[in-house]
């Protein structure tokens, strides 16, 4: 999710209130889009026996005996595919992290004269491991071509064309950060394309997290909790927060996404001192 999808995440233990139901134990992988909001990127459930008791599941132990099994439950759905919108997503469509996208490079002959250089490139690309698509259509219009790939958050453009040929070069478009336009030799094309995906895989990763963390508002009351969570998350202490403040947040449409250790790790009960609890409203 994170070195893949770019999305970072904040994880931990679900409260009483906010667990899967008939489990005793929910940890879950919480990410921030861009409207502020959290959504459940992914949940694994400790069910105990309570399933295997409603519904019967037994195993037989090494000495024979049979016991009523101890179950789990991992989900990690397609809302990850709306969480790669929320979260990466813009006012001109998709963007999409390059270890994830289906074509990572659409090389574009502007005019009929770069339709064989377009396609040579898109060889030698695809012999280095990129995953290439050759849009040779000059008889489209090129602005309505590129928008359409703009659209479909292809992370890198190559663009083909008559003055780029007679150059020895080509106009790379970077969809990811918005860089302006720049020019790259045909000679070591590869070799730079492949340095940029890997940089803009990156850079996605910790512009997200940028982001997102200057979201996040240390607060002290449960009503500074509920009006930060108007616009992004609050991390509040648990001990501050209790039941009491989760139902009272709860009336207000915020939740409780997690609890987390002061150090960032996923804590085993709900009852360990120091517990600190990220609040936001949700998807």
């Amino acid at each position: 999710m994170v070195r893949v999808l770019a999305i970072p995440v904040v994880v931990g233990r679900k409260t009483a209130a906010e667990r899967f139901a008939g489990a005793i134990n929910t940890t879950a992988c919480e990410a921030m889009t861009r409207d502020g909001k959290a959504l459940q990127m992914g949940t694994s459930h400790e069910l105990g026996q309570n399933f295997a008791r409603a519904f019967n599941i037994e195993f037989s132990g090494a000495d024979g005996r049979r016991s009523l099994a101890w179950t789990t439950s991992w989900g990690s759905s397609a809302r990850m595919v709306g969480g790669l919108i929320m979260v990466h997503g813009d006012d001109h469509g998709l963007r999409v992290p390059p270890a994830l996208a289906p074509i990572q490079v659409v090389v574009m002959a502007v005019k009929d004269e770069g339709v064989a250089a377009a396609r040579r490139i898109g060889d030698e690309l695809r012999t280095l491991g990129i995953r290439v698509a050759v849009d040779d259509d000059a008889d489209i219009q090129f602005g309505r071509r590129a928008v359409d790939w703009e659209l479909k958050g292809v992370p890198l453009r190559l663009e083909v064309g008559p003055r780029d040929l007679a150059a020895g070069q080509a106009t790379i478009v970077n969809r990811i950060s918005g860089a302006e336009k720049a020019s790259v030799a045909l000679d070591g094309l590869g070799g730079e394309v492949a340095r940029l995906l890997a940089t803009e895989q990156d850079a996605m990763l910790e512009a997200a997290r940028a982001e997102r963390d200057a979201r996040i508002v240390e607060v002290t009351s449960v009503d500074d909790a509920a009006a930060t969570a108007a616009d992004g998350w609050a991390k509040i202490s648990w001990s501050k927060l209790g039941l009491d403040g989760e139902a009272t947040l709860a009336r207000a449409g915020v939740t409780v996404r997690c609890l987390q250790r002061a150090d960032g790790a996923v804590p085993d009960s709900d009852d360990e001192p120091d517990l600190v609890a990220f609040v936001a409203r949700s998807y």
